[in-house]
C-alpha cells in the first residue's frame, strides 16, 4: 500500500502549539486571538482575497454592461434613431 500523505503536523499547527504553550506558561502575555491566529489567520486571508476577487469580477462585469449600452447608444445616434 502506497501512503503518500504527509502524516505530520504542519508549520502552522506547530506554531499554534508553541504559542499556546508559551501563553499557558506565562512567557507571552498576548490575547488568545493572537495566540490562535495561525489557525484562523490563513482562512481569513483566503476569505479576504476571495471577496476582493469577487468584487473585482463584479465591477468588471458591470463595466462591461455599461460599455455595451454606451456603444449601442452611439450606434443608434449615428444611424439617426
Amino acid at each position: 500500500m502506497n501512503n503518500t500523505g504527509s502524516g505530520g503536523m504542519g508549520f502552522l499547527g506547530a506554531l499554534t502549539v508553541l504559542f499556546v504553550a508559551l501563553k499557558l506558561t506565562g512567557y507571552i502575555d498576548w490575547s488568545w486571538w493572537w495566540v490562535t491566529a495561525p489557525i484562523w489567520g490563513g482562512a481569513s486571508v483566503a476569505l479576504a482575497l476571495a471577496l476582493l476577487g469577487l468584487t473585482g469580477f463584479g465591477a468588471y462585469k458591470l463595466y462591461g454592461k455599461y460599455r455595451k449600452k454606451r456603444r449601442e447608444k452611439r450606434w443608434r445616434e449615428r444611424q439617426g434613431y
